[in-house]
């Protein structure tokens, strides 16, 4: 082959594995756009946390001290609603362990709207901070029978979401409530752990949330 013809053979040669290296790329890129991952659950449920911890660090003003801010974003309670209801549909499928020997007093989560109005805003929240007392003594004496690591995640998280919405209270000027002796007349019991959290998601979704949403502070801010 002379000279002339094997640098036209090279020259066309170089051009097909450029070519060839071309479509590779066009290839794998192609394959990269259609398998991206997914999303994983676990930074999904990182993202929702993530909001609602920019909404719990509103409660403090920086470099100011006591009392806390008011919180009036319904978004807090929504999320401690999600989670029991997280925290009930867990328990729903124990049988024996989540059965309770003794029955759990809880408070009543049925709103008789007539008499609710009659009540004072004071009234009012005390019945609400009885109730929560209630549903966390009830929630411990739960936790004592339980085994499963997965299901006392849930007990554990739905302790700290009372003691936070306690928290929640504090900021809009609700004083702590314990009730003494027969205080608590506005009960009835319960003797499963799937009921214990239908109880509490009710509460949570009743008395809970009109406390919330007609407390002063929170009405001063909408007018």
């Amino acid at each position: 082959m002379t000279p002339l013809l094997q640098k036209f053979s090279d020259e066309v040669e170089g051009g097909r594995e450029k070519a060839q290296l071309g479509v590779s790329l066009m290839r794998e890129n192609a394959a990269n756009r259609m398998e991206l991952p997914e999303t994983p659950k676990w930074l999904k449920s990182f993202k929702g946390f993530f909001a609602l911890l920019l909404i719990f660090l509103e409660w403090i003003r920086p470099g100011l001290p006591s009392p806390l801010r008011p919180i009036c974003d319904m978004r807090v309670l929504n999320h401690f609603i999600e989670e029991a209801r997280d925290a009930e549909a867990a328990m729903r499928f124990c049988k024996e362990e989540c059965s309770v020997a003794v029955p759990l007093t809880v408070p009543l989560t049925s709103v008789d709207f007539a008499v609710w109005e009659k009540k004072n805003m004071e009234e009012q929240a005390q019945e609400v901070q009885a109730g929560l007392w209630l549903l966390n003594m009830a929630i411990g004496s739960l936790s004592a029978s339980i085994t499963s690591s997965a299901l006392h995640s849930h007990i554990d998280a739905t302790i700290r979401n009372i003691a936070s919405l306690k928290q929640v209270l504090r900021s809009l000027s609700i004083q702590d409530y314990v009730p003494t002796g027969g205080g608590t007349e506005e009960t009835w019991r319960v003797s499963s752990a799937s009921e214990l959290f239908q109880v509490h998601i009710n509460f949570l979704r009743g008395k809970v949330y009109l406390v919330l949403r007609n407390a002063p502070v929170c009405q001063q801010q909408i007018t």
